[in-house]
């Protein structure tokens, strides 16, 4: 049987391990961090992003490729995303696409969809 002092200890080291997880979890929640850009489920929000605004404006822009992006993790997942795509006239240009879902298996919001400075 363990004495109290051992079980005091086991219980110390449980809690350290506990906080170590939790914090860095914690620390990411209301600030914007950066996202892996060569994930697929990342590529695939940057190309539903365009066909969704293609749907809505049909202004006929391809999606090239994600060129960088933030996630925000407050009240749901939140994406802004800086996607390359080629225009209607097929020139190369930036646009921002800013996006919201509760979680990943809740249905998609684009917020916005824009031409990047």
């Amino acid at each position: 049987m363990a004495s109290p002092t051992m079980r005091a200890g086991l219980l110390v080291a449980i809690a350290v391990i506990a906080i170590s997880i939790a914090i860095p979890t914690m620390a990411n929640r209301g600030e914007w961090s950066l996202i892996n850009i060569n994930d697929p489920r990342m590529q695939e929000l940057a190309r539903w992003a365009v066909a969704e605004h293609v749907e809505e404006a049909n202004d006929g822009i391809k999606f090239n490729r994600l060129a960088s992006g933030k996630e925000l993790v407050a009240g749901g997942l939140n994406f802004l995303l800086v996607i390359d795509a080629w225009n209607g006239d097929g020139k190369d240009a930036n646009y921002e696409a800013m996006l919201y879902m509760l979680d990943w298996k809740e249905p998609r919001i684009l917020l916005s969809f824009y031409l990047a400075d």
